[in-house]
């Protein structure tokens, strides 16, 4: 009992604590109450830990550099609760859009125009040459339709968002014609029907999951019809007996019913991807040719920019779509607009896109180059895994992501960790080595499968980044 009364006698004051070297440099510049509350804190767990007679704990509350010890604990903390929960990973899934690590990065242009309205004023909603209120579209419209070829455009916060607006807009309250087999479901179990529901909007869906005809639409349509959709099924691809309807079918019998003819893109891209070595998408210019009155389609995918919704079409229609009380709760601020209107005023210059926009670099990187990446990387991860792992470079398929043509794989060259044969080659083995490059001050994210951690080289820039952190992960030495 003497014991923990000393113990307790020992412990600092929080006034004394607050006055040590580390802690008194913290209060400088992260503040005063958030340090005291983290010694409070500190203080609680010790005396829990003295009262139930820790006798660990006691004899190191004895030492002399007990005191420097508590503060550098209390620092910590108090550190590691003003980090950032989100932080930068190398991708090396295979995954070129990967929605859970953040999809397209911005190239430079787009961040520098992020640094320059972040930190001053602008003139987002305010017409310079009147004076008055003026309208976020105007910052971004003209380019994008000399673009597409659409004769207005808005943005909102994601595609489901346009989605949803344009529904709500141009059909509450009324039924939407589309065929069954493009009644899809995105990341997150998002689903068309339920977009269409919560738009105020009844699903009439036609034909069955893989055939669908002119005379479905017809059939179905009443003087409850609110519009004609098409969704184009880039998260998956249904193959062999099957029928779909053209744009230029369905265009031409909403004119003649005088109904609007929406189309979802999803992905959406504004160039051929053929130029790049890709597999053919459709565009927003040559879905507007065909005869869409709406297309809608993001941002953040097949265009390389940041997370937004474009909309594009007829201009009356645009208009009363801006007009919906909704456009106001789903507009993007400042900070996406103008990385939005940097990346569209590099389409305008489409010979440079592969070197310019960091996705369509990514998705264009000839499979010479990622193989030069991996025979540099190769020693040295075969140098920190000797002993556990077999460490080989293997031919793998990297993939766009975020639903882009789902079947269309890209060659690529990996790196591939796998376990020794009677040297921890179990799952869990695996699973701990990943976790560890996971968790690095740079974390390196790959995938598992088949027994092996593989990391595709596709996307990564900066080798240097990856091999400085290999002496930092534990040491998996393994002697006989």
């Amino acid at each position: 009992m003497n014991s923990q009364n000393n113990a307790f006698k020992a412990l600092p004051s929080v006034d004394k604590a607050l006055q040590s070297d580390s802690l008194r440099t913290l209060v400088k510049s992260l503040g005063h109450e958030p340090v005291k509350e983290a010694i409070r804190e500190k203080l609680n767990e010790v005396r829990s830990g003295i009262a139930d007679a820790d006798e660990q704990l006691i004899q190191a509350i004895r030492s002399e550099d007990y005191i420097d010890e508590f503060c550098k604990d209390v620092a910590e903390r108090v550190k590691k609760s003003f980090s950032s929960s989100l932080v930068p990973v190398i991708n090396l899934t295979g995954t070129v859009v990967h929605t859970n690590l953040g999809r397209a990065r911005l190239p430079k242009e787009a961040i520098d125009a992020i640094e320059t309205v972040a930190t001053q004023a602008t003139n987002l909603e305010f017409d310079l040459v009147t004076g008055k209120r003026g309208d976020r579209d105007a910052h971004i419209e003209n380019s994008i339709c000399q673009l597409t070829g659409a004769e207005a455009a808005t943005v909102v916060n994601n595609n489901a968002a346009a989605v949803l607006l344009v529904l709500n807009t141009l059909a509450q309250g009324k039924e939407v014609i589309i065929s069954r087999g493009e009644l899809v479901e995105i990341g997150g179990a998002f689903r068309i029907p339920d977009v269409m529901k919560s738009a105020g909007c009844t699903l009439r869906e036609i034909g069955t999951t893989n055939r669908t005809h002119l005379r479905d639409y017809e059939s179905a349509i009443s003087s409850n019809t609110g519009l004609l959709m098409k969704v184009h099924t880039s998260n998956y691809e249904i193959r062999g007996f099957t029928n779909s309807v053209s744009e230029e079918e369905i265009s031409q019998l909403a004119q003649v019913k005088e109904l609007a003819f929406v189309s979802d893109l999803g992905s959406g891209t504004l160039v051929d991807l053929t130029q790049f070595g890709l597999p053919h998408e459709p565009t927003v210019s040559e879905t507007l040719e065909q005869g869409a009155d709406i297309v809608t389609f993001s941002g953040d995918k097949l265009l390389g920019g940041p997370q937004a919704g474009i909309i594009v079409g007829k201009k009356e229609l645009v208009a009363a779509i801006k007009k919906n009380p909704l456009k106001r709760a789903l507009r993007v601020d400042k900070i996406t607009m103008a990385a939005l209107s940097e990346i569209i005023s590099l389409y305008r210059d489409p010979h440079r896109l592969a070197q310019r926009i960091p996705l369509l670099a990514d998705l264009a990187r000839p499979l010479e180059e990622i193989n030069e990446v991996a025979e540099r990387l190769l020693p040295k991860f075969s140098k920190k895994l000797d002993g556990l792992a077999e460490v080989r470079i293997e031919d793998c398929k990297s993939q766009i992501g975020s639903g882009a043509l789902p079947l269309d794989l890209l060659k690529s060259k990996a790196i591939v960790i796998q376990p020794i044969a009677g040297k921890g080659q179990n799952d869990a083995e695996l699973q701990k080595i990943a976790a560890d490059f996971r968790q690095l001050p740079v974390p390196i994210i790959g995938r598992i499968h088949d027994g092996k951690l593989i990391f595709d080289l596709r996307c990564l820039r900066d080798e240097d980044e990856v091999t400085s952190q290999l002496s930092m992960l534990r040491n998996y030495a393994v002697t006989d």
